[in-house]
């Protein structure tokens, strides 16, 4: 592996990002080179630069951050102005010496020593100022989050107890959901977050309802969210400590999953009296119907939901049609995306959702679940590792939320 892919690898951990995106050569900065450092924007007192930018742009790049790197850039440098003035109004400021380890840290995931992996960089154009303001953002919001919020975060025996139960499938455990799922753009995501913050501290079901006919983009809007009866073993397995903790009324933390926020209500809870299984693998196709949300592509799938009884029929149905309108896949669940995941837990083996879109909205996703796997001998779940799970959950509601509150009240000033 070369340096270069190393750093990427590494710098792809970093930002928990999946999804693919290449290197596109030097960015055209918008201003003259003599202006790279002029002011593009203000945020309360704090400037960001041109070359401010144009840095992260390249760092999201490497990153493999999804969207436009230049658009992300902006959003993320206004986002880490707030977190630092934060930082100094709770009295937060990362040492030099946390900063050097935070780097020494990343440079031992792939291997390398720091100047070796600052050379990595260099030679993509970044340079170790971009990296340090990158971390040094990381560290001073999460203190900032564990100073406000971390005595809130605490779970008791008996939410570990339950989410243990539930997520492993002991006892056979079913609950009743109603989903909230916002499309978001880079362009959106301050409205998006802030409106997501505003949900999730609802405990009404008819408000929940409500919000779910006017903001919601899944197919379920009209019925107010309302998701029928599932097993919570179908369930991503990042989902299940959230849907675990929640109360009856509750709703979830926002969820990011690809372009779009999630939140879920629970509205019951029961116990079947046998164990649900857990799943190894999950066979799944998906139909690609041009035209997205429009009248004629629902009226296309509904036709092929008529016409089909199981996932092979599928094949009859794209014969003849571009190879790349027609998907069938078998992952393990970890592996499935979240929105596609969180669909396939709504169905049973053959049935169909046109809950989804392709990205970019041009195009309806017919998904049919084609089957499950069962597992065999899955390994005991940690209480320490769900306690975590469970904290880490309610910091990022609380983080979310505050973030939300310090854009709604910054002034932002284009230069």
């Amino acid at each position: 592996m070369t340096p270069r892919t190393m750093i990427r690898s590494a710098l792809r951990a970093l930002a928990s990002t999946t999804a693919a995106c290449t290197m596109m050569g030097l960015f055209a900065l918008p201003t003259q080179a003599q202006n790279a450092f002029s002011p593009a924007f203000v945020v309360n007192d704090s400037v960001v630069t041109h070359y401010e930018i144009e840095q992260r742009a390249r760092l999201l790049v490497v990153m493999s951050a999804p969207g436009d790197p230049l658009e992300l850039a902006r959003e993320q440098l206004v986002e880490d102005r707030l977190k630092l003035q934060a930082a100094r109004q709770t009295g937060i400021a990362p040492s030099e010496e946390g900063v050097n380890a935070g780097l020494e840290n990343f440079a031992k995931r792939v291997n390398m020593k720091p100047a070796d992996m600052l050379k990595a960089l260099a030679a993509e154009g970044i340079s170790e100022e971009a990296l340090r303001d990158f971390i040094i953002s990381q560290i001073a919001w999460g203190g900032v989050v564990q100073s406000r919020f971390g005595a809130n975060a605490e779970v008791s025996e008996e939410e570990i107890d339950r989410a243990i139960a539930q997520s492993s499938g002991q006892g056979g455990v079913r609950v009743l959901l109603s989903e909230i799922i916002i499309p978001v753009t880079p362009q959106t995501r301050a409205q998006v977050d802030s409106l997501a913050a505003q949900i999730s501290e609802l405990k009404s079901f008819s408000e929940f309802e409500s919000a779910a006919r006017i903001y919601s983009a899944s197919g379920t809007k009209d019925q107010g969210g309302h998701v029928d009866w599932m097993n919570v073993t179908n369930l991503p397995a990042p989902l299940r400590p959230v849907v675990t903790a929640l109360r009856k009324g509750e709703v979830s933390p926002p969820l990011q999953l690809p372009n779009a926020v999630a939140l879920f209500q629970l509205r019951g809870i029961a116990e079947t009296g046998r164990s649900a299984p857990r799943y190894s693998a999950v066979d799944y196709a998906k139909f690609y119907v041009p035209g997205g949300r429009t009248a004629d592509a629902l009226a296309e799938a509904a036709k092929v939901r008529a016409s089909v009884d199981k996932c092979d029929d599928l094949y009859g149905v794209g014969f003849g049609l571009p190879a790349e309108r027609l998907f069938r896949e078998t992952q393990k669940p970890n592996e499935i995306p979240r929105d596609v995941a969180i669909e396939l837990a709504k169905l049973d083996d053959n049935e169909i959702s046109t809950n989804l879109t392709t990205a970019d909205g041009q195009n309806l996703i017919v998904l049919m679940l084609c089957g499950r796997t069962a597992e065999i001998g899955s390994e005991e779940l940690s209480r320490e590792d769900v306690a975590q799970s469970l904290r880490n959950l309610r910091l990022e509601s609380y983080a979310n939320s505050y973030l939300s509150q310090l854009r709604a009240q910054a002034r932002i000033t284009e230069k």
